[in-house]
């Protein structure tokens, strides 16, 4: 009885105590993971995900394991997963998922700042209207048609109005009071004689 007590005894001593501590904690930036008292002769291995994505790709580890990872900034609840693989049997592992809330101050998108909006030309003056009443003493202004490589990128289409128009328009509004005046004169003069 004395020889099967020490050999139990023997066989408990051998073997290594393996109480594997896995303890992790979320919260809404961060997860912090303290794995303890694992078997260090063989290899053990641990990831943690983010709604699927590795928030920390797979790492291997002995006895122990620490580590806090940060969350990324997040506008809805995320799930995170803790997958610990321990090298002495399935028994051992853990496969856990507990979710991030968001931190406050962040539960609204920020709306991305607005795009500059490109800046319009300024619409060209429209030409003047021509007087209904033709004048034969207004000289009719030529049609400028620019040349096709005297134009340069940027420049607004050509409306048929230039600097000149309005002296142009004047010139034709004092031939034609001038005509209308000679007429009056020229009237008067008829009635003159003619008495």
């Amino acid at each position: 009885m004395v020889g099967l007590t020490a050999l139990l005894a023997t066989g408990v001593m051998a073997t290594p105590a393996s109480a594997h501590t896995p303890v992790w904690t979320v919260d809404c930036s961060k997860v912090t993971v303290d794995l303890t008292a694992y078997n260090p002769r063989v290899t053990n291995k641990v990831t943690i995900t983010a709604d699927g994505k590795d928030l920390l790709p797979t790492r291997t580890f002995g006895r122990e394991f620490h580590k806090v990872v940060d969350i990324p900034t997040h506008h809805a609840k995320v799930s995170i997963r803790l997958v610990v693989e321990a090298g002495d049997g399935a028994q051992f592992s853990k496969d856990d998922t507990k979710v991030s809330p968001v931190c406050e101050g962040q539960d609204t998108p920020q709306s991305p700042s607005p795009r500059p909006t490109p800046s319009k030309p300024a619409p060209s003056k429209p030409a003047p209207t021509p007087s209904s009443t033709p004048s034969s003493a207004a000289p009719s202004a030529p049609a400028h048609t620019p040349d096709a490589g005297s134009s340069t990128p940027g420049d607004l289409a050509e409306t048929g109005a230039s600097s000149s128009t309005p002296i142009i328009a004047g010139v034709a509004g004092a031939a034609l009071l001038a005509g209308a005046g000679l007429v009056v004169v020229a009237t008067r003069k008829r009635r003159t004689s003619g008495r």
